[in-house]
């Protein structure tokens, strides 16, 4: 099976702020990094560090060299990666000093995905193959259902929320990865007690994770099947490329090995990993650094085994 993760590559200027700007005021930064970013572009980085072997999809600008050779460098394939006239898609990214994030995105290249393009890379493809979906590209919508009919396996995160995301047929989605926040907007629950009960209801025929934040994640299968657990707690220096990272190993271990289990903890030591660290892309850790983290079973881990609940 092989990964294609079909999304977003930004080139993120990230700003260190005491808080968040006001509406009305002028702040100043203390420093302005450049990175590389993007949903998608973090989650091919996730899935390489947590050994897939993955494909990326998608477009840059023609600023987007550093975008391509940060792909490569991190043994991400982009045979199926074009590049376009224009820039590439940025973000805009305030960080204050308890690591919290304030992100402004435009699409450039990243909304240049035509239904034609999808028909090239999908056709390099085949049954059982993984493909991942965020939604800050165009076509998500073409790339579900053209992905359906190969008998592709589908992840989609469905960030950020906007109104496209009603539009989309997710009844076709095997994996749907969601924090509180879209969890909230899917189903018009606002409990998080409940919320995994309300998602399951509403999409039961997708394998469902739940990120709570500090909360840790709650799973529940296609076939009702329900398991919490807890995070691996470090210092918050900046939680940008946490929810990425988080995606990336989950999805790489429960394809490779079908183990939920060890999905949950596996990617819960690597985003609480993630976020001690500054940026997005550079923040993922290896699977190296995980399994090291894991093996010395350090109790900042909360749920060192996962326990199964009732939705």
């Amino acid at each position: 099976m092989r990964v294609l993760v079909f999304g977003s590559a930004n080139i993120d200027r990230t700003y260190a702020v005491e808080h968040f700007v006001n509406a009305g005021e002028t702040l100043s930064a203390d420093k302005m990094d450049l990175h590389c970013g993007g949903k998608g572009f973090n989650q091919a980085i996730a899935f390489a560090r947590a050994g897939s072997d993955v494909y990326f999809a998608g477009a840059v600008g023609e600023d987007g060299g550093m975008l391509i050779d940060t792909l490569k460098e991190n043994g991400v394939n982009v045979d199926h990666l074009k590049q376009v006239p224009g820039p590439s898609g940025h973000a805009v990214i305030q960080v204050t000093p308890e690591g919290q994030n304030s992100i402004i995105i435009l699409a450039g290249a990243n909304g240049e995905i035509t239904h034609e393009d999808v028909d090239q890379v999908l056709k390099a493809f085949s049954s059982g193959d993984l493909v991942v979906l965020q939604n800050e590209i165009s076509s998500v919508d073409y790339i579900i259902d053209q992905a359906k009919e190969r008998g592709m396996i589908i992840a989609l995160n469905p960030s950020p929320f906007n109104d496209r995301i009603k539009t989309y047929d997710l009844s076709k989605v095997d994996y749907l990865l969601v924090n509180e926040v879209e969890g909230a907007l899917l189903t018009d629950c606002d409990d998080p007690k409940k919320m995994v009960g309300a998602i399951h209801a509403k999409y039961p025929n997708a394998n469902v994770v739940l990120t709570l934040g500090c909360a840790g994640s709650v799973f529940v299968s296609a076939t009702g099947t329900v398991l919490s657990s807890g995070i691996y707690q470090t210092e918050a220096v900046d939680t940008t490329a946490a929810g990425d990272t988080y995606t990336g190993f989950f999805l790489s271990e429960a394809v490779k090995s079908g183990d939920i289990k060890v999905a949950l903890k596996t990617a819960a030591i690597a985003s609480g990993i993630s976020v001690s660290r500054p940026g997005a892309s550079q923040s993922i850790p290896s699977i190296q650094e995980v399994m090291k983290a894991d093996e010395k079973k350090l109790t900042a881990f909360s749920a060192s085994t996962c326990k199964e609940v009732k939705v």
